[in-house]
């Protein structure tokens, strides 16, 4: 599938100043005897980015159809490239077969609703200025800070100062008991260079920005205070 994924990454580029480039960098993909642009008829000009491998048909021991998902412009699309194979595992080689096709990449898949979880929101408020001082520390990198906030026995990495903690945004959390599974979704400072975010910039271009993201925090209750004792990247806001 990375041979089709590269492939694509040439023949989805194309302009007339870099047509003789563009039939070069082809050539390591093409049977002998193909058309050296394949179909291109060296007018006008074409860009994707954002090419990665998406299916595969396969059809037999040596023939399959793989699709690529690329960025067009505004446009999501797909293309269908035939190929043929040869050799064993250790050795196998790749060409492609016949003229690839451009397909509509599918519809966004419908997303079912949910029942919103019972919470438990005297506990949020509670967790919330744990959590904001947890999450400061996570994004400044101050590693002894961080323990202050994480459970006994855990010891989690942070992002050295590549982003700055901004906002708590919200805080989902489930009825339960010492341990929980919650949402928190964080609003971080995205930093330009030396120069620090700001809402009210008249340059947007020249400041950093913010960047809302969502995340699963594993909480234990030990004493009296909330801890840390797990981080990942969250799923669907339930709150």
């Amino acid at each position: 599938m990375s041979f089709a994924a590269q492939f694509a990454g040439v023949y989805l580029n194309f302009n007339p100043d870099d047509a003789a480039s563009r039939s070069r960098k082809l050539a390591a993909f093409l049977a002998e005897g193909m058309d050296p642009q394949m179909g291109w008829d060296g007018f006008g000009r074409y860009a994707a980015v954002a090419i990665q491998p998406y299916d595969i048909e396969v059809a037999d021991a040596h023939n399959a159809v793989v699709s690529v998902a690329f960025q067009s412009g505004p446009r999501r699309l797909m293309l269908s490239v035939p190929l043929y194979s040869s050799g064993g595992e250790a050795g196998r080689r790749f060409v492609v077969a016949g003229r690839p096709a451009i397909l509509p990449a599918p519809a966004p898949a419908q997303l079912p609703q949910v029942a919103e979880p019972e919470t438990d929101d005297a506990t949020a408020a509670e967790l919330k200025p744990q959590l904001e001082g947890f999450f400061k520390d996570y994004a400044d990198g101050d590693t002894a800070g961080l323990q202050r906030y994480v459970a006994a026995g855990k010891s989690l990495p942070s992002f050295a100062g590549a982003f700055t903690f901004s906002q708590l945004k919200e805080v989902v959390v489930p009825v339960g008991g010492a341990t929980r599974e919650i949402q928190a979704v964080v609003v971080w400072a995205v930093p330009n260079g030396d120069v620090p975010a700001t809402p009210s910039a008249t340059d947007p271009a020249a400041v950093g920005g913010t960047l809302e993201q969502v995340y699963r925090l594993t909480v234990e209750k030990q004493g009296d205070k909330w801890f840390v004792a797990d981080i990942r990247g969250g799923g669907r806001v339930l709150g």
